[in-house]
């Protein structure tokens, strides 16, 4: 099976709110709520594939030094297992917009269950909200 690498970030404002993304329909998973981030291409750290994936899918920039890791998934899907570790980030340049046509809702982090997300995220949510 398939080891596919993503990286992920719990974008936390100043009201202690999470940003998530909707994915847009065409993609996998259309519908699905899920925080943001992207595959890490060849070469990059998770950090890195962060501060790049922001920028593209939101238009913000962070820095490696702001991101803090909490947490990773690991998931087996039917066609491929995906290991993804979930940062933190409190400090970013710019607003957060969608650049991809997904739908983006600072949610609270007792809410976070009430939106639908992919089978990988789900286990992902208690931690976030204890560590919040």
């Amino acid at each position: 099976m398939k080891v596919i690498l993503v990286s992920a970030v719990a974008l936390i404002d100043t009201d202690g709110r999470v940003l998530l993304a909707q994915r847009p329909k065409g993609k996998s998973m259309a519908g699905l709520w899920e925080f943001p981030g992207g595959k890490i291409e060849s070469g990059e750290t998770p950090e890195q594939a962060l501060v790049r994936e922001l920028y593209e899918e939101l238009g913000i920039e962070t820095w490696d030094s702001c991101l803090a890791p909490l947490t990773f998934a690991s998931h087996s899907y039917d066609d491929f297992h995906l290991l993804m570790p979930l940062f933190v980030c409190r400090k970013w340049a710019g607003i957060p917009e969608a650049k991809e046509g997904q739908v983006l809702k600072w949610v609270s982090p007792n809410a976070l269950c009430d939106y639908p997300m992919p089978a990988a995220d789900v286990p992902l949510i208690p931690i976030l909200r204890d560590w919040l």
